[in-house]
């Protein structure tokens, strides 16, 4: 059951080992947003899976690490939210959660490892118009370049994902860039299943 998650990579032991380098993109992608978050909370990052079986694999190895605090529908699929029992430290930040999305019918990933870090900035935004705005209030030099963001291969989404019976909006600007992602949003992850509840 676990040499397909070796030979893939995908062993919590390996991610973890990838994980400075998977960082170190992430700081190279907000140096190109110029905004600096290492004062915020660096909530969850998040695996990307294309196979099934890799993803089952994947989702015993790493509720080892920590506790299953959510299995929910979102866009029909399944997504595995674990607590870990100790954070993972990359820099200055404690990560607290691993979010594990089984694959999405027909959407392939150019790389299966890690996708995308999620950070908490928090705001009373409804809307991830508002949010928007928000950030680009407390980020100047975001709104300055905002304009060129395109120009430098940035691809920019706003969404409002749900989970179901999430009481919570927790609207969401992600940024994408050279393969990996960083979301921005209100509230961390544990605060939006606490909402569930």
């Amino acid at each position: 059951m676990l040499q397909p998650l070796l030979d893939a990579g995908l062993h919590p032991n390996q991610m973890k080992q990838n994980l400075e380098n998977f960082i170190e993109k992430i700081q190279q992608l907000t140096a190109v947003l110029q905004i600096d978050l290492s004062v915020y909370q660096l909530d969850h990052i998040a695996m990307r899976i294309n196979e099934l079986e890799l993803a089952k694999s994947a989702h015993q190895a790493w509720a080892q690490e920590g506790e299953v605090i959510s299995q929910t529908q979102i866009n029909g699929r399944q997504i595995i939210v674990i607590a870990f029992n100790e954070p993972l430290i990359a820099n200055a930040w404690q990560i607290e959660c691993l979010e594990l999305p089984y694959p999405a019918e027909g959407k392939i990933y150019p790389e299966q490892s890690w996708e995308h870090a999620e950070f908490v900035v928090p705001s009373e935004a409804q809307t991830a118009d508002e949010y928007l705005e928000y950030l680009k209030q407390l980020f100047p030099s975001l709104a300055s370049s905002w304009g060129d963001l395109a120009d430098k291969g940035m691809k920019v989404k706003l969404s409002s994902p749900k989970g179901e019976g999430e009481r919570l909006n927790n609207p969401t600007v992600a940024f994408k860039w050279q393969g990996v992602c960083i979301k921005l949003h209100p509230h961390s992850l544990k605060k939006i299943i606490e909402s569930e509840q």
